[in-house]
């Protein structure tokens, strides 16, 4: 997501008027009128068309710092940070006391996650203009951003003092102010942001949610009634209107603004699980029914939408549906002790007694665990816990370009294709591979054919057989880890995974090459890390950890949803670490771009698919995953060429692609 891509815009823009002028004046020399060309590409937005005239500035003028900051700021827009950042760095350079450059280069190392260079990037620039009261407020996102938010509240104090009508700093400073627990003072922000501008809803639906919170609810309603009359359009202010008439009871309404959502957003998963529980609420379960398959349609690993699925069948008196929706709850979450409860009732239902009596002792036994550790853990082990209230999360509404879409997985599946792993696999499974154009890698196959089980390196879910190993060694105790790895159960994988790693250099004796086997080790500990990092995020809905818009010159607006962070730092660091023994394999490469795309770092995971590539150039998941960062960095032509490769090379996903985004309008 592009958090300061509007700053820039409307910072070019502003630019553009102030010199506009004096093009004018100068345009009798090339340069200037090249200049002009790019920052007029730049207003309007046509980004590849400006860096054309600002390359040829270059080589017209190495010397002219502002050609390569607004270069900087067009290679912003089109996602390529390290450019940017490249042409910033080359701007201060050549003029050590250019302002614009430092404020601009801290809002792009912000963007990386860099912090401490972007708040030494943002102290310079204050150091040599500390009247530009706007390099407060970007030093207030970025202090958001980083967690420090008495810092963000400090730095938007000092912008209001300057800029006291300016609503976008008190609805920042607000989302602050929450994240410090202190909703007093953030409804206090939000009442002055709506003074100040009563024609923008964004003020009346923050407000609205604190307003629920606080259990005033009808004050809320009053506010999501104006955000709507102001924008009849803004999806989030229907959908939370929704929630707030269900818990009254208001069905119609709820339903009817559910519908308002969907029939702008008809691929918007959160609205369609809502309206199905609506409908089962109502006693309508054909529709509910309708509504819940399209949920495990978009997203076939949600364990709720099974879950509430089954219960459905249940009231319909499907029982063998049922069954298998409980079944497919249990495979995705083997913990989930309600479903071993309720599958145990249909069980029984069905007259097959010995196991729903299994069903129910496994239930009890998993609820023990869950008390045992004081609740800690996993919700789904808290049979006290309804699964079928609605789910009010942070959700992407309003968005309809590809921008917003990319790996949403709406219409069509867009995923990035999975991380690489070892896994168990059938007995035949690598004969059968090895007649295609696989990878071949003297010390992988020399693992896999030491192996006690047979195991494959493969994206793909496969499934072993589930028979006796023993642990003396780091081999078996990785081997013992796949197994649980494949029965879903996470934390006692990470255990074998960890001993493996643990003991990896101790077995030199028996096989020269164990040592290198620990970078094996590291690359599926930081795989199962990342899947348990996404399937928390998948269970609690959240598909952002922070969304942020933008308005004004040097304006950004930052979230006021408290909610989780989900870090993938951990599993990067292992896969760095197992580069670090064998640089030469392209399934890390791949997957440190995969991570590295999860985490919006999106021209480093470039750079990591390219060495994936390079190092095996058949590899049609690096092209497909590629293409898909090139498309969502505007690079269409590239990405549309890298998706075709894919294709050729087997990967299927990528004709429905290419179908939505590649052929002409």
């Amino acid at each position: 997501m592009i958090i300061f891509a509007k700053i820039l815009k409307k910072f070019v823009l502003t630019i553009f008027l102030l010199f506009s002028s004096l093009t004018v004046l100068l345009a009798q020399y090339d340069k200037d009128v090249f200049m002009w060309r790019g920052r007029q590409a730049l207003a309007d937005g046509k980004y590849a068309a400006a860096i054309e005239n600002f390359n040829i500035l270059e080589r017209l003028d190495t010397t002219d710092y502002w050609s390569f900051f607004f270069r900087g700021i067009a290679k912003y827009n089109l996602g390529d940070l390290r450019g940017a950042n490249r042409d910033f760095d080359r701007s201060v350079r050549l003029n050590p006391v250019f302002t614009n450059g430092y404020h601009y280069r801290a809002i792009t190392q912000s963007r990386f996650g860099n912090y401490d260079a972007a708040f030494r990037d943002f102290d310079k620039a204050i150091e040599l203009r500390p009247g530009q009261i706007g390099i407060y407020f970007s030093r207030g996102v970025t202090s958001f951003l980083a967690r420090k938010f008495d810092d963000a509240v400090a730095d938007f104090d000092k912008y209001i003092q300057k800029e006291p009508k300016d609503p976008s700093a008190y609805l920042n400073r607000g989302a602050c102010h929450l994240y410090l627990a202190d909703t007093t003072k953030a409804l206090a922000d939000y009442n002055r942001a709506i003074k100040l501008d009563r024609y923008e809803p964004e003020g009346y639906i923050r407000r609205a949610s604190v307003y629920a919170n606080l259990g005033k609810r009808e004050e809320a309603l009053k506010d999501l009634d104006k955000a709507i009359e102001l924008d009849q359009s803004n999806t989030l202010a229907y959908f939370n209107r929704a929630l707030l008439h269900y818990e009254d009871k208001r069905y119609n309404e709820a339903m009817r603004d559910l519908n308002t959502v969907l029939k702008s957003e008809p691929g918007n998963a959160l609205t369609l699980y809502n309206r199905s529980l609506i409908y089962a609420q109502v006693g309508d379960f054909e529709r509910a029914l309708d509504d819940m398959d399209r949920v495990i349609n978009i997203n076939p690993g949600n364990v709720l939408a099974h879950f509430n699925r089954a219960a459905f069948f249940v009231q319909m008196e499907r029982w063998q549906d049922a069954l298998e929706d409980y079944d497919k709850s249990i495979e995705l979450y083997p913990d989930f002790a309600k479903a071993y409860l309720n599958r145990s009732y249909v069980k029984s239902m069905m007259g097959r007694t010995r196991e729903s009596k299994a069903d129910y002792q496994t239930a009890q036994q998993k609820i023990k665990e869950y008390q045992s550790r004081g609740g800690r853990g996993s919700a789904l082990s808290d049979t006290t816990s309804r699964f079928n209230a609605l789910l009010a999360l942070d959700a992407d509404f309003a968005k309809k370009d590809f921008d917003d879409e990319l790996l949403q997985h709406r219409d069509i599946d867009i995923r990035l294709r999975p991380l690489y792993r070892f896994s168990l696999c059938p007995e035949d499974y690598n004969l059968n591979v090895a007649l295609s154009r696989r990878y071949e890698n003297a010390l992988i196959d020399r693992f896999i054919e030491l192996a006690d089980k047979p195991v494959t390196i493969t994206n793909a879910e496969l499934r072993g057989e589930d028979l006796p190993i023993s642990a003396e060694s780091a081999e078996e105790y990785f081997v013992r880890g796949l197994q649980d790895l494949q029965n879903k159960r996470y934390n006692s994988a990470l255990s074998w995974f960890e001993k493996a790693i643990a003991s990896s250099e101790e077995g030199q004796d028996k096989d020269k090459y164990s040592r290198y086997y620990k970078a094996f080790y590291l690359m599926n500990r930081g795989v199962l890390k990342a899947e348990m990092t996404d399937f928390i995020a998948s269970l609690e809905g959240n598909v952002q950890t922070l969304s942020m818009d933008t308005e004004g010159s040097t304006r950004a607006r930052v979230s006021d949803k408290v909610e989780r962070n989900y870090d993938y730092s951990s599993a990067i660091a292992d896969i760095r670490a197992a580069l670090e023994i064998l640089p030469d394999i392209p399934y890390l490469y791949f997957n440190l771009g995969n991570l590295q795309c999860l985490s919006s770092q999106f021209v480093s995971a470039i750079e990591n698919y390219d060495m994936a590539i390079k190092l095996y150039p058949y590899m049609g998941d690096a092209y497909f995953n590629r293409g898909l960062v090139l498309i969502y960095l505007k690079d269409k032509e590239k990405g549309c060429i890298d998706l075709s490769r894919a294709g050729e090379l087997g990967v299927k996903d990528s004709y429905g692609v290419i179908t939505k985004y590649c052929e002409d309008e």
